[in-house]
């Protein structure tokens, strides 16, 4: 166990590998480089040639490669990087201004610095050397926190927008929370928020960006699950289907008799047009009562006699036009949030050509799951 331990604590310290690509790291390596020389050149104007004053501050290194190589995490948005340099800053001249020198002021102002970002929500690493930085160098001018710290951390972010926009990474990230969503069976915002109040710490990425990576973590993991299986693996190929014109009797007579739910619906060219189910006959019906209820659905079902009607007589003026389908060759796991989360029930599946050939139902996917997934898999 010991032996186990000392392992664990030794790999601790050997750097994984990174998940950026060359062409990822050249992105963020120029945009660090144009930030900073954008940021130098206007503050250096701003100074006036020749000059002494400082133009660009040391921890400006350290908000770039934040701003540039990490631009989703939430130290590295607008308010850490413009507010923690600042008021970083102005607590280290304070310190230097108020407290007596002495080697513990360098360790004490950078720990109120943590505090305070900390408190006003804007704890940005580079604030903490800003601190240090002032205290070091005996910086008692509190316009050193408007000029050059103020000024060149809000010159940074502008830059850091229009590079990161202009190479399609997003920045800034929104940090506040979006309304929880309704639990659903797979994943929900209030069990994401639930896990990061039991994990107390900061972590380096964005709350949405979080949800993002499990989301798409659990869908590859059902593609590797599923493996190879693609839709016409699994369709149903006996189908039964009707046509817009279809008299509603003969459909729902169709569906009792193959003990089904649902219909598609096709043209003159077995393309899907919409999809008809059990749930549009009893739309059409008052449900608020359910004395009568047989009789009501054979009195709607039933043809009219008459030239003229009120009410609907074919299958087109009942179907859900809005169907979802998906083509024979499309990998079934991609199936997942249709079913998990888009509240379908049935999926017809065409070809090449659009065509309608076979159908997908919620319990197909739950028996190819259970397989995949279950005992022995």
């Amino acid at each position: 166990m010991r032996f186990e331990t000392l392992s664990t604590f030794a790999r601790a310290w050997i750097p994984g590998p990174t998940s950026a690509n060359a062409q990822e790291r050249l992105r963020a390596t120029l945009g660090a480089g144009v930030g900073l020389l954008f940021t130098a050149l206007i503050c250096h104007w701003l100074t006036g040639t020749p000059s002494n004053a400082p133009w660009l501050i040391a921890p400006m290194g350290a908000s770039a490669v934040l701003v540039f190589a990490l631009p989703a995490s939430p130290l590295a948005q607008p308010w850490p990087v413009i507010g923690g340099n600042t008021i970083a800053a102005l607590v280290g001249i304070a310190c230097v201004n108020w407290l007596p020198d002495g080697v513990w002021l360098d360790a004490f102002a950078t720990a109120l610095a943590i505090g305070v970002m900390f408190s006003l929500r804007c704890l940005h690493p580079p604030g903490g050397a800003a601190a240090l930085l002032i205290v070091l160098t005996h910086t008692t001018q509190f316009s050193f926190a408007f000029f050059p710290t103020l000024v060149n951390s809000m010159l940074l972010v502008l830059a850091g927008v229009a590079y990161n926009s202009l190479t399609g990474r997003r920045y800034p990230h929104v940090q506040i929370a979006p309304k929880p969503s309704a639990a659903d069976s797979r994943l929900s915002s209030v069990d994401i928020d639930a896990v990061l109040a039991r994990y107390n710490q900061v972590l380096d990425i964005s709350r949405d960006d979080l949800e993002s990576l499990i989301r798409q973590t659990e869908i590859e993991s059902w593609h590797r699950r599923l493996g190879t299986v693609h839709c016409a693996d699994l369709m149903s190929r006996d189908l039964a289907y009707v046509e817009f014109g279809t008299p509603l009797q003969e459909a729902w007579s169709l569906m009792h008799e193959r003990r089904i739910k649902a219909l598609p619906v096709v043209d003159r060219t077995r393309r899907v047009v919409g999809i008809i189910t059990q749930a549009d006959f009893f739309r059409h019906i008052d449900l608020q009562h359910h004395e009568g209820i047989g009789g009501r659905l054979r009195d709607f079902i039933r043809a009219t006699r008459t030239v003229m009607s009120s009410k609907p007589e074919v299958v087109g003026q009942i179907m859900t036009r809005q169907v979802r389908v998906a083509s024979q060759d499309r990998p079934l796991a991609e199936l997942v949030p249709l079913f998990s989360e888009g509240g379908h029930h049935h999926i017809p599946i065409i070809d090449a050509d659009k065509r309608l050939v076979g159908m997908i139902t919620q319990s197909d996917f739950v028996r190819a799951l259970y397989r995949a997934v279950g005992p022995g898999a």
